[in-house]
């Protein structure tokens, strides 16, 4: 494995250590942006890995995109990465959501710590069946 892919995993894998601390915390905006960012940058380790070009976005369906136009399927299903880019600009700035009635709650950000655990999973076996 390339030592950027094991940086941005690496960063994957302390956001996700965050995520999980700021729900023990009920800091629920600051741990669904870490579920965000836990996703966003484990499918950035796989472009960085396979040498795809990195695009500059935050957009979890483009990322996924990119990933199956490459042949590269990761545990990531539409309905999560809808839910992925809902949460991402309400849980950083306060703004309108296009989630209804954006009130982050512990049941919101456990949905979302299975969907980052589940793709971040998904792309160390991605990574490890191709080394």
């Amino acid at each position: 494995m390339r030592d950027d892919t094991k940086i941005w995993l690496n960063y994957a894998d302390d956001n996700l250590k965050s995520s999980k601390i700021l729900l023990e915390s009920f800091l629920f905006n600051p741990c669904l942006h870490n579920i965000q960012q836990t996703v966003e940058k484990s499918l950035k380790a796989i472009l960085i890995e396979k040498e795809i070009k990195l695009k500059r976005t935050h957009d979890i369906y483009e990322l996924k995109n990119l990933l199956l136009d490459e042949g590269i399927a990761v545990a990531l299903s539409d309905d999560d990465c809808d839910f992925i880019n809902a949460i991402y600009m309400p849980s950083k700035y306060p703004i309108i959501s296009v989630l209804p009635e954006f009130d982050p709650d512990e049941s919101m950000c456990s949905r979302g710590i299975d969907i980052a655990e589940r793709v971040i999973n998904s792309v160390k076996r991605c990574l490890n069946d191709t080394a």
